[in-house]
């Protein structure tokens, strides 16, 4: 079996081969994009021996203009397939594809809404935390403009969502955001996120893909995911950062894999010896259980991660 069929085989409830993993970095700003982003994405795969190629996302919502108040978003166009940022992550996703020679699982990654509306601030000059407030702001301001950008948004990441099927990809990894107490209440996030969430999950779904769900970020309301149910194929959280646990994530998410199970900025991968990470690795898995269960860790590594912690993390779950 390839690990594409191993991946397949898990995510459909079979008990085939071994437990596959699935970890990911952002790379330097240098190594995103291009031919370097290319051959980042070969290496890291390679060194590891990944079972899953993630492709990674820098082609971000560009900057649309000043953004003064919550009427700004107005500035946020329609985006199609024609626009550039979106050709070009196809086209890398594309020389990505052609390039990889071991037949692994390959998933895209994409943005939902939330995040989506905060890249163009994030190059107006906004820090993260800025650009988050000023967005949560906006919904109280001036809910329908912010909504209507939503709107443009959703229909711009479901064209690329598809695209990426076209591609040759076998799912998409969606980068779900809003969830966090701190910022939307429980009935924003119904009304005005969820909705794009789930219509970009269906544009996946009608294309052939499969959908991993990552639900991001920390201190989170995990209920407001609870009928993405039946949108997914995969989920991902914060285990450690959410926090939620493995046991609970199995009965929120009923009959769907569960990748996850390590923390992805402290333990094991960052500081422990290769007998500690082993230990940690059959723990997890005796822990979840094999049946429909992919190794990952709580979100992205740190960019400079040791490999080779990876590589023995991976190594030992394929023995379970």
């Amino acid at each position: 079996m390839t690990k594409r069929d191993i991946v397949l085989s898990v995510i459909n409830g079979e008990l085939e081969g071994y437990v596959p993993s699935c970890f990911s970095l952002h790379f330097p700003p240098e190594d995103s994009y291009g031919d370097k982003g290319v051959a980042a994405h070969i290496k890291f795969h390679e060194e590891t021996d990944m079972d899953i190629l993630k492709i990674m996302n820098e082609n971000l919502v560009p900057y649309c203009g000043p953004f003064i108040d919550g009427r700004s978003y107005k500035q946020i166009p329609a985006f199609s397939m024609k626009d550039d940022f979106m050709k070009a992550q196809i086209a890398f996703s594309e020389e990505i594809l052609r390039q990889c020679k071991d037949n692994p699982f390959t998933i895209g990654t994409l943005h939902g809404v939330v995040a989506s509306a905060v890249h163009p601030l994030r190059k107006a000059g906004f820090s993260p935390e800025e650009a988050r407030t000023f967005q949560t702001e906006a919904l109280r301001s001036d809910r329908q403009v912010l909504v209507d950008a939503y709107h443009r948004i959703a229909d711009g990441m479901s064209e690329l969502a598809q695209a990426y099927i076209k591609a040759g990809v076998d799912g998409v990894y969606f980068a779900a955001l809003g969830g966090e107490y701190r910022y939307f209440t429980d009935e924003e996030f119904a009304e005005c996120i969820e909705p794009f969430d789930k219509q970009i999950l269906m544009a996946i779904r009608e294309a052939g893909g499969k959908v991993f769900l990552h639900i991001c970020k920390d201190h989170l309301n995990m209920e407001r995911y609870a009928s993405y149910v039946d949108y997914c194929d995969v989920v991902n959280w914060g285990v450690y950062e959410a926090p939620f646990s493995l046991d609970a994530g199995k009965k929120m998410f009923p009959y769907k894999t569960i990748m996850g199970g390590l923390a992805n900025r402290s333990g094991v991968l960052i500081d422990g010896t290769d007998d500690d990470i082993r230990k940690e690795v059959r723990r997890i898995i005796e822990w979840s259980g094999r049946k429909q269960f992919i190794l990952g860790a709580d979100c992205t590594l740190p960019t400079d991660q040791d490999l080779h912690k990876l590589k023995v993390c991976i190594d030992e779950a394929r023995k379970q």
